[in-house]
Order: structure tokens, then sequence, then C-alpha cells
């Protein structure tokens, strides 16, 4: 299965806070569904930033300490993708706005994350999101 790795809060923020809007530099052309990998690393500024859009969002984020990394954490389907100039809700100028639908918790698959898309091991995922 597809995946993409989100470095937190970003990840927590799309499977459990509605985060419907993914930002990217580049566009994607696959609609359906993806896992959302939490990737291993997050700064604590990055964090900060993170928190503080956050709760401009009306969203409050848990502590990093708590926050999953390192682990495919849900599933989400990619419906459409359209670069914007403008700010808009979860979506960031200049960006790439991946719209998301349907987040889905699953059990945490430890898993290392890459650059990109990449696949993911249809058994791995069978087995945790039955």
């Amino acid at each position: 299965m597809k995946a993409l790795s989100v470095r937190q809060p970003w990840a927590w923020a799309i499977i459990y806070a509605l985060k419907n809007i993914e930002n990217r530099g580049w566009p994607i052309h696959y609609r359906g569904d993806i896992l959302i990998h939490a990737a291993k690393t997050c700064t604590k500024k990055e964090y900060q930033l993170a928190r503080e859009f956050c709760q401009g969002m009306g969203v409050v984020i848990p502590e990093l300490i708590s926050l999953r990394r390192g682990q495919v954490i849900g599933i989400v389907t990619i419906v459409d993708c359209k670069f914007s100039q403008v700010a808009s809700g979860w979506g960031m100028p200049g960006q790439y706005h991946w719209k998301l639908e349907n987040p889905r918790e699953i059990t945490p698959i430890p898993y290392i994350g890459q650059l990109g898309i990449f696949e993911v091991p249809d058994d791995l995922v069978m087995e945790v999101a039955a």
C-alpha cells in the first residue's frame, strides 16, 4: 500500500484533528487511500511552530513526547490536488494542497519512512486495518 511520511504533529492532525489539506511542493496525481507514516524526526522548534498554527485552527495537539514517531498511524483518502498561492484553512500559500478525506486510525506499525510516496507491504497493513 502507498504511504507518505509526515512530520509530527501534522501526522497526528491528519488522523485525529481533521487536517484535510497536506501541503507539499509537488503535485500528486494518485487518488485513493494512502498510509500516513509519522516521521521519526521533529525538532522542538518545528513542534512549537506547528502547535501555534494548530491553536489558530482551534486544535490543541498532544505534547511532543506523547506523539508516535517512526510508525504508520493511519489511513486517509487523497481526493484532489491543486496548487494555491493563498492560505486557506490548513492550506499554506505557494504549495500544492492535497485534499484529504476519511481519516482512519490503525494499530501503529513501526516502519522506516522514506521521502516521497513509498510502498508498505500489504500483509503488514492487512493485519492492523481489518
